[in-house]
């Protein structure tokens, strides 16, 4: 499913099942000691899934710890982005000279919980979410807007090393090709000498997935 809403040049792996045995990096295995199964359950599997898939780029084997805030450390020369839920993990790695940032996200195409999409969105998101609520409502247009939200956030944190709240971006989709647009409210980056706006990107809902 990745492979679909992902460019050329973008290896991909993923897998909707917990394979047992697979091995990790002394450096990987470090920032799990201690932690509770499932944890340890989806990050070796994720850690999996990036080794595969750096193979496929004909890279040798390499670990992928883990930052500060949780973000995976690539080695050099590689950028990609991770994600889990349950019952889905993925990897989209690609090589740095080739692609600038990566960010992915997987979340159950079910409707977000409580208050989280006031916490979450803005106005105009939220005036096209109970649009498409109305005329599509296969998909959890809330959850997807969460989901690209996340996935704008890991290809943006590595360019700049800072936060970026959910409502510092505005995002709109197009139902009708399976795309997005976040466009920054803050001042974003220098990429290739040019200040960087917004990301655009894909989107995919299938097997009761949303993927972005």
């Amino acid at each position: 499913m990745l492979e679909a809403i992902t460019g050329p040049f973008v290896s991909t792996v993923e897998t909707r099942t917990d394979p047992p045995g697979a091995d990790l990096f002394p450096e990987e295995r470090a920032v799990i000691a201690g932690a509770a199964a499932a944890r340890r359950t989806e990050y070796t599997t994720t850690r999996r899934c990036a080794h595969r898939a750096m193979a496929r780029l004909g890279l040798p084997p390499a670990p992928v710890p883990s930052g500060p805030r949780g973000e995976p450390l690539w080695p050099t020369g590689v950028v990609g982005s991770l994600t889990h839920c349950r019952g889905y993990r993925g990897a989209a790695l690609a090589r740095a000279d080739r692609v600038t940032a990566i960010g992915i996200d997987a979340e159950p195409n079910g409707p977000l919980r409580g208050d989280v999409l006031r916490v979450i969105s803005l106005p105009a998101e939220r005036a096209w979410i109970r649009r498409l609520s109305e005329s599509a409502p296969g998909v959890a247009w809330d959850r997807l807007l969460f989901s690209a939200k996340e996935s704008v956030f890991k290809a943006w944190y590595p360019l700049t090393r800072r936060e970026l709240r959910f409502g510092e971006a505005l995002v709109t989709v197009e139902p009708e090709t399976g795309a997005f647009h976040a466009r920054l409210l803050v001042p974003g980056p220098r990429v290739h000498g040019r200040e960087l706006t917004g990301f655009s990107g894909r989107w995919l809902a299938e097997d009761g997935l949303l993927l972005t």
